[in-house]
């Protein structure tokens, strides 16, 4: 038998257990695996029929990482079961009648279907979460405000309703306080729940705001197991997606992606005045106030790498053109430190998700670029995720100062890497690179830089009716019941058996009905009207109670969860065309809960066992004794960088892939804001910051340069390298 110890303190493996539940979803809800596409399957999980391992679930994170479940015999990295006709002799031709890394055209269809996170399920599928698995730790374990210059002032309330108080330079307000905003506008800061605001533009690092009553505030320890996360995405926002700002897309038909709309967007000249204005507007300073006041207090905010810089020359297209990243560089990053600074005023934790990744990790258009998977496989893989190492160490450097360490306890690496394409080896390696690079900036263990966060989940479709009754113990048909079953024992033994589990993503999207949810000009595969889910001004009383039975037994089964998203801006037409997903609209239309804390119990109130975790982590779950010891067996099988293999790239190549060269200056990131508005004269917003804004760079040790590429070679394109294949018998550059 293996040591339990040994497996309790590896952060990348299952933690042993004699009697751990099974995690697979009922077996009622797996769905039939039937091939389709010449061999492809279509199945939440398109792997063989043969397949008998547990399905992804929040609880089966061991399917990713290693001391986990084992994979089958004869499991490949490729959706069919088998290796395609062309793997020995390279890369793959634009002819071939698979291209590896590239989704099938039905996959394409469905926004996010397959991969470690499963947000997919949502729109498709009954009921479905991104689980991201957190492990080793950074926040503190005391209950006494810390010592930071980033987090002074009182943690108690000492908040008047109604009023707004201003002492030495630091104001404050309750409900029913009224907030200027930098625009030179205002509004009323409504919270029910006891929740006050702090600001002081001499010292922005302030950490004693908080959102509600039950919550810490940010100079206070959060503590796993017994503070209850209930948070929201704020999506579409840095990174674009078409159902959530329709409008921004619909000006130009061609685009289907953040690629192509930049492109076009660049071509008429509008690029950066029109994102510049959609930053700016999307999602303002009134948002975070209403996400406090709507008893919440986390945000999960995506963004992209090109918040930090793109690259004008990516390698060269089939005509030998140099190709060039279109995205926006760098401009949208001074948005996000102005995001941080509002979530910091409101005492909202924030979970910061790399959303992106070059070369794009899963194809769908929230990665940059619909179509191919470059990062980690054929022939630019390794050199797109060299790339992404950067940026990651590039973000974790920033968000790892003082300044910020109790604001972020989270950082998402990666977002919902395609595991089916990449290979489960591959990216448990890139995952294991990543968490050494980290962990050799912030140190291991308390206080020592912020959780790193990976994805997993997925669960099978259903058409069932929603709209059933108005009172709560009917309401939502079998869809409340379905939620609990699904979700509630899988996310309570991983809880048990792994350590802090949370939903990265849920909605009340129980069908993909809504404009462009599975992608622009792409109809819905629900079986009936969908045009009753586009408008929500035609919903009746009961599909809004519905609905909102739906989405507490959803976040009662996750405990803790994101809810994807915030905010769905509306179309051309001025109406939200995807409100199913808009958590905003759900509130000022009566469909989602005004307090988050009304979910519990309504598991155990139709007669499910109640999913609650009761117990208490391990020491080591949360960067205690022990924290950060990896088993040596997983080192010894996954600490090769670059991994020994890579999908879809011969084996007699794999000594001259393409690689890019440490000899550039690394980037840094900085603290700016965007530029006040003109005749705006409040001093509580316009003075300038007396303490120490950092440096950008946590670890003056660190000092290593970027990559780039080796001078005077020749790279073929890094975001459409799998059809290109005049480079696939020739050595490529490799960098040192």
């Amino acid at each position: 038998m293996a040591d339990p110890q040994m497996h309790q303190r590896d952060p990348f493996g299952t933690p042993y257990s004699d009697t751990a539940p099974s995690l697979s979803p009922p077996p009622a809800l797996n769905p039939s695996m039937a091939f389709r596409d010449g061999g492809s399957l279509d199945s939440y999980r398109d792997e063989p029929e043969a397949t008998s391992y547990p399905p992804a679930s929040p609880g089966a994170s061991g399917l990713l990482l290693p001391g986990g479940a084992a994979a089958p015999a004869g499991y490949s990295a490729y959706t069919s079961g088998r290796q395609p006709s062309n793997y020995a002799a390279g890369y793959g031709g634009a002819d071939s009648p698979y291209v590896p890394g590239r989704p099938s055209a039905d996959q394409r269809k469905k926004r996010r279907l397959i991969g470690l996170g499963a947000v997919v399920a949502l729109i498709l599928i009954a009921v479905a979460v991104v689980v991201p698995v957190y492990f080793t730790v950074i926040k503190k374990h005391n209950n006494a405000a810390t010592s930071s210059t980033s987090g002074s002032g009182s943690g108690g309330s000492g908040i008047g309703h109604g009023g707004t108080t201003t002492s030495a330079g630091v104001t404050t307000g309750g409900d029913g306080s009224t907030v200027l905003t930098v625009d030179g506008s205002s509004f009323t800061y409504n919270n029910s729940f006891d929740g006050f605001w702090v600001a002081d533009p001499t010292n922005p690092f302030l950490d004693s705001a908080k959102p509600n009553s039950w919550t810490p505030p940010l100079n206070q320890s959060w503590t796993w197991g017994q503070d209850k996360l209930y948070g929201v995405n704020l999506g579409g926002w840095f990174v674009l997606e078409p159902f959530i700002v329709p409008s921004l897309f619909q000006k130009y038909p061609s685009a289907v992606d953040e690629w192509t709309l930049t492109t076009l967007m660049a071509a008429d000249g509008s690029l950066e005045s029109t994102l510049e204005d959609h930053y700016n507007t999307f999602i303002t300073e009134e948002d975070f106030a209403q996400i406090a006041g709507a008893g919440l207090n986390w945000i999960r905010l995506p963004i992209p790498f090109w918040a930090v810089n793109t690259w004008a020359n990516v390698g060269q297209d089939a005509t030998g053109a140099p190709v060039s990243e279109p995205f926006l560089a760098s401009v949208c990053w001074k948005y996000i430190v102005r995001a941080l600074g509002w979530a910091r005023k409101y005492g909202l934790r924030v979970n910061l998700d790399i959303h992106t990744a070059p070369g794009s990790q899963n194809g769908y258009n929230h990665s940059g670029k619909l179509g191919q998977v470059n990062f980690l496989n054929g022939p630019m893989g390794v050199a797109n995720a060299q790339r992404m190492l950067d940026y990651i160490r590039i973000i974790i450097e920033f968000v790892s100062q003082e300044e910020y360490q109790n604001l972020i306890p989270v950082v998402g690496i990666i977002n919902e890497a395609l595991l089916e394409t990449i290979g489960r080896d591959q990216l448990t390696s890139f995952y294991l690179e990543a968490y050494n690079m980290v962990r050799g900036i912030t140190g291991v263990g308390e206080g020592q830089g912020p959780y790193i966060s990976i994805h997993d989940g997925f669960q099978s479709p259903n058409n069932a009716p929603i709209a059933t009754s108005e009172d709560a113990a009917q309401a939502g048909g079998p869809w409340p019941a379905q939620a609990c079953n699904a979700w509630g024992s899988s996310l309570l033994a991983s809880q048990t058996a792994f350590g802090v589990t949370i939903a990265g993503e849920f909605s009340n999207g129980y069908n993909d009905c809504g404009l462009w949810v599975r992608g622009v000009n792409i109809s819905a595969s629900y079986v009936g009207d969908c045009t009753i889910f586009e408008d929500s001004s035609t919903w009746n009383a009961s599909m809004k109670a519905g609905l909102k039975q739906y989405a507490l037994a959803s976040m009662d089964a996750t405990q803790q969860w994101f809810f994807w998203t915030w905010k769905i801006g509306p179309a051309s037409n001025g109406v939200v065309q995807a409100p199913l997903w808009s958590y905003q609209l759900g509130l000022e239309g009566g469909w989602m809960p005004t307090d988050p804390r009304d979910s519990a119990g309504v598991c155990a109130s139709l007669n499910i066992s109640d999913p609650t975790f009761t117990g208490t982590y391990s020491a080591w779950q949360t960067g205690g004794a022990g924290a950060g010891t990896i088993v040596a067996s997983s080192v010894e099988q996954f600490g090769t960088w670059p991994p020994a293999t890579i999908s879809n790239v011969a084996p007699a190549l794999l000594t001259v892939m393409a690689t890019y060269t440490p000899t550039s200056t690394i980037s840094t990131l900085s603290y700016t804001t965007p530029s006040i508005s003109s005749g705006v004269t409040a001093a509580v917003i316009t003075a300038s910051p007396t303490v120490s804004v950092g440096n950008g760079w946590k670890d003056s040790s660190d000092t290593s340069s970027a990559v780039t590429a080796v001078a005077g070679c020749t790279y073929i394109d890094a975001w459409d390298a799998l059809t290109l294949t005049q480079f696939a018998q020739t050595a490529l550059c490799t960098g040192s």
